[in-house]
């Protein structure tokens, strides 16, 4: 079932998504060659709890840090520790806060310093993907129409979409229905309509589309060590289109 919210709902998750993108803001000014993945996790922490919210990933189903951040092959699900961000890496930090009892969720992959021109590339066609699929939301659209403008975009680039992870539905729980694929047939699946509030999150591999798992039953990395990219908002359908939640005004 897709939960429609009501605007005192909407209320909460636009101040949770605010505290995000302030939490990824401060992430863009912190992020150098020499920091600590877990120097990062520390800083987003410190500032969701003064804000009032918690960090929405902070032992959900047995994670055990506030943000998730994902170096180079790392495609999800990183866990934040001793490892130092070199110059010419990517990170993509995956992160969400709930505010009276509503989360927000954003993902964003960032360069450490110089990058390689594929790597900027890289980046610019997944954060390119979202909005791709972002102004297709609106009422009454189905939602693979915007599955399949995502997958269109990023393999017109040259680029593979990731099939195993995929958005999600997102208010009082953090994963709700509808699951939201970066990949689909156009006028399938549920119609949009007002209330709903969604996360698209496109991953996309410069390599092959496969993934795998490490050890830690955690960290997701492409099987063939190519780079890959993340990124996330989390968007409410309104009557006449839709709002982004967890984007900065200025």
């Amino acid at each position: 079932m897709i939960i429609c919210k009501s605007e005192t709902e909407l209320g909460f998750m636009r101040e949770a998504g605010r505290i995000v993108a302030e939490t990824h803001r401060l992430m863009a000014k912190s992020i150098e060659p020499g920091i600590t993945t877990g120097e990062l996790d520390q800083i987003a922490d410190k500032y969701i709890r003064s804000q009032g919210a918690v960090p929405s990933f902070k032992n959900y189903n047995g994670f055990p840090y506030s943000i998730c951040a994902s170096v180079n092959e790392e495609l999800v699900h990183g866990f934040p520790g001793k490892r130092k961000l070199n110059e010419g890496d990517i990170i993509s930090l995956d992160i969400g806060a709930e505010y009276r009892g509503f989360h927000g969720d954003s993902a964003w992959t960032y360069p450490v310093g110089e990058i390689t021109e594929e790597a900027k590339r890289l980046l610019e066609v997944t954060e390119g993907s979202l909005y791709a699929g972002l102004e297709l939301v609106k009422p009454d659209v189905r939602l693979y129409t915007i599955s399949h403008a995502i997958q269109r975009y990023i393999e017109d680039a040259g680029f593979s979409v990731v099939r195993e992870y995929v958005g999600h539905g997102i208010g009082a729980k953090l994963h709700e229905e509808p699951q939201i694929p970066n990949y689909g047939i156009p006028d399938r699946g549920p119609r949009l309509k007002p209330g709903m509030v969604l996360a698209i999150e496109p991953m996309v591999n410069a390599g092959k589309r496969y993934v795998r798992t490490l050890e830690d039953n955690w960290t997701v990395v492409t099987v063939d060590g190519s780079l890959c990219a993340h990124f996330e908002h989390t968007v409410a359908v309104t009557a006449d289109g839709m709002e982004i939640l967890t984007k900065l005004d200025q």
